[in-house]
């Protein structure tokens, strides 16, 4: 089987990788990454990898070094990224953070591959385009967020039209049990450390915040098509159960499982066949309780924007990624507090609202990249009138 990833070196990259690595059927067509070019460099070693990609120009002449002598390709940049996607794959985990994975995972559907899908952004911005255009080609989604991935199994052998609704749920992050006053304090620090799961400095900002689980909300309508007041998520500290399926008969369908990325990406990895996987068994009688609460809109208000997002449809997705990666720079380069980035990315949609097309249909992808720096433009705007406000 030939097999590409994109976003090699990031925490789903280095599950994918280690899973990669116990295979011998496996030949990779090529691994692409960041800045971290000795790790991009050592994965594309181990898997002997044909081509490696990093997606900084500036890091091509140290990729080409550190992989000298091996036989791999070295490419560099935004054309060299596109340029590996477009190579023929059977199956492709796509794992870049942010709208930059978009455009990587078009091409790899153009190539009738099997997406893996980790890259959020793609379905939260051009949902629509990216069902049709696998559809077109023949080629197949397959989620890898824990969540989307434990709902396409509970669905396995289901008709889509029985079900009565679908719960995700959310670790709360390490401030579940913060109030108001509190969050308006919390540090870079504070929010880059998860107590459940392993992952990069983003992601885990976007769990703190619940912009992750904003993102998966708007998410399931697209993957799935369903209507919004039919998406519904529960904090579940524990991490356990990754979601929940709800039936017209009233029976519920759980996906339970240790919090380990292995999990979904081994299940799309092996799809339609279950294959053993290096993933921790459940011992119900240590775990002794599953705890559930409702999540606080009010402390963390982006999981009320997602579900506006959701009714509003159109390039809403798109203004509302592109507004929430502009806050999230911001918060890390320490220009606004915690939450702020949720009062930039609504200031956002609501200047976008009136004219700007904001809620017409998804019809091409150029629409959703004019969207998306639309709302960037705007978004660094509100930066600015924040920090005044706040002096």
């Amino acid at each position: 089987m030939r097999v590409s990833v994109f976003g090699a070196t990031g925490s789903i990259g280095e599950s994918t990788f280690d899973l990669l690595s116990r295979r011998s059927d496996i030949r990779v067509v090529a691994l692409t990454g960041g800045r971290n070019v000795a790790r991009l460099a050592e994965q594309a070693r181990a898997l002997r990898a044909e081509l490696a990609v990093s997606a900084h120009d500036d890091c091509y002449l140290a990729l080409k070094e550190a992989l000298a002598g091996t036989g791999t390709e070295v490419g560099a940049g935004t054309d060299a990224l596109i340029e590996a996607a477009a190579r023929p794959a059977d199956w492709v985990m796509s794992a870049i953070v942010g709208a930059a994975g978009l455009e990587p995972g078009f091409r790899a559907l153009a190539q009738g591959a099997t997406l893996a899908l980790a890259n959020k952004e793609s379905l939260v911005t051009a949902g629509p385009l990216l069902m049709a255009e696998a559809a077109r080609h023949r080629a197949r989604i397959l989620p890898v967020d824990s969540e989307h991935s434990a709902v396409f199994q509970a669905l396995v052998g289901e008709d889509i039209a029985t079900v009565e609704r679908v719960i995700i749920t959310a670790s709360g992050g390490p401030f579940r049990n913060w109030d108001s006053d509190a969050l308006e304090q919390v540090t870079l620090a504070q929010a880059q450390t998860h107590p459940n799961w392993s992952m990069g400095q983003r992601i885990t900002i976007d769990s703190a915040s619940m912009f992750n689980k904003a993102l998966e909300l708007i998410e399931t309508r697209e993957y799935f098509g369903l209507y919004p007041d039919q998406i519904d998520t529960i904090v579940h500290p524990q991490s356990i159960i990754h979601a929940l399926v709800g039936f017209r008969d009233g029976a519920m369908m759980a996906h339970m499982g240790a919090p380990d990325m292995r999990h979904a990406i081994g299940y799309a990895l092996n799809w339609p066949e279950r294959a053993e996987l290096p993933v921790q068994r459940l011992d119900l009688a240590a775990l002794a309780r599953l705890d559930f609460e409702a999540p606080d809109p009010a402390r963390f208000p982006a999981l009320r924007l997602a579900r506006q997002v959701m009714e509003l449809r159109g390039h809403s997705g798109a203004a509302f990624n592109a507004a929430k990666e502009v806050a999230l720079d911001a918060f890390i380069a320490g220009q606004i507090g915690f939450m702020d980035m949720a009062r930039l990315v609504e200031r956002t949609i609501d200047r976008l609202l009136p004219d700007s097309g904001l809620t017409a249909p998804v019809e091409a992808l150029e629409s959703v990249v004019h969207m998306d720096q639309m709302a960037r433009q705007i978004a660094i705007r509100q930066i600015a009138a924040i920090n005044r406000r706040a002096g």
